[in-house]
């Protein structure tokens, strides 16, 4: 029993390391569709066609103005998910009350520390302090996430609190971009089975069946993994905690489909689709800081 519980910790253990090792290589891989697509959209299909004249000109002129467009605003989403720390516990927390419990007495020195689901206050035995509510340890980046949902391999980052609406924008922009990219080459993708003679050198006729048919895939999966997210901002949640709660009909961060989608958000409509936040709305929502949540105070007791 002891042999075969080191065996999985270590091929957890070799599984954390190994996505480690993936950093750039999955910065590149996306670097390279983003250009594949560049290639196929802008350099061998629409590009030309800004001089066509007529109709051809002003279809081109659009699809490049939105792809442009979305371009920018899907790499900005995704870098500011790379280099934003996603939320750490900061050096020495202490909270003055239990809020894991809902309890109003101060915690003492007798109390730390606690390593119990069913404790009053939850501790990381291996970053060796507090967690404060809805945080959790990632094995891939070593340490406590704020309001963790999960580690992506993509983004090479923890996505927390600090940048869980950067990725969602992130999803929000590929799927748009992906759709558009997808469309517009369609009609290039059809040619392929007809019998009509296509112009164009075969790396350029290659390029773009393969882009068209990365921009499908791409476009399908961020779909369904949207939705997802969706359902989970729609109920105040992160997966992690959907997975922990899944028995529970109730949850007590759930503050109705308004106050939730401002918690991660924020209230400025002006910062809604742009990955970043105004001052007002970082200084009036303490949830966006990751440390402090408003809960309900009749489920307060619960214990996640």
């Amino acid at each position: 029993m002891y042999r075969s519980g080191a065996v999985m910790a270590w091929n957890v253990f070799k599984f954390c390391t190994a996505l480690r090792g993936l950093g750039s290589i999955m910065i590149l891989l996306v670097l390279g569709v983003v250009g594949v697509t560049y290639y196929a959209v802008v350099i061998t299909n629409y590009g030309p066609g800004l001089g066509a004249g007529g109709l051809d000109s002003l279809i081109a002129f659009v699809v490049l103005v939105l792809f442009h467009c979305l371009l920018v605003m899907l790499l900005w989403s995704y870098f500011s998910v790379v280099f934003t720390d996603p939320g750490s516990v900061p050096p020495n927390w202490r909270t003055t009350l239990d809020e894991e419990r809902g309890d109003t007495d101060p915690l003492t020195s007798a109390e730390f520390p606690v390593d119990s689901e069913n404790g009053r206050i939850r501790f990381c035995r291996k970053c060796n302090h507090l967690k404060p509510p809805r945080c959790h340890h990632c094995s891939v980046c070593g340490r406590c996430v704020l309001k963790m949902d999960h580690h992506c391999v993509w983004v090479v980052n923890c996505v927390g609190a600090l940048n869980y609406k950067y990725f969602l924008l992130f999803l929000f922009y590929t799927f748009l971009e992906t759709t558009l990219v997808t469309l517009s080459l369609l009609p290039h993708f059809i040619a392929f089975f007809s019998d009509k003679e296509i112009p164009g050198t075969p790396g350029n006729l290659a390029t773009t069946f393969l882009a068209f048919v990365l921009n499908l895939a791409f476009a399908l999966s961020v779909l369904g993994f949207m939705a997802m997210h969706i359902s989970l901002v729609a109920a105040n949640t992160t997966t992690i905690e959907a997975y922990e709660k899944k028995t529970s009909p109730k949850w007590r961060y759930d503050l109705g489909r308004k106050r939730n989608f401002e918690q991660v958000f924020g209230m400025d409509k002006m910062h809604w689709f742009i990955p970043a936040y105004s001052e007002e709305d970082l200084r009036r929502i303490p949830a966006l800081q990751g440390l402090e949540y408003p809960s309900k105070p009749d489920l307060d007791a619960q214990e996640f």
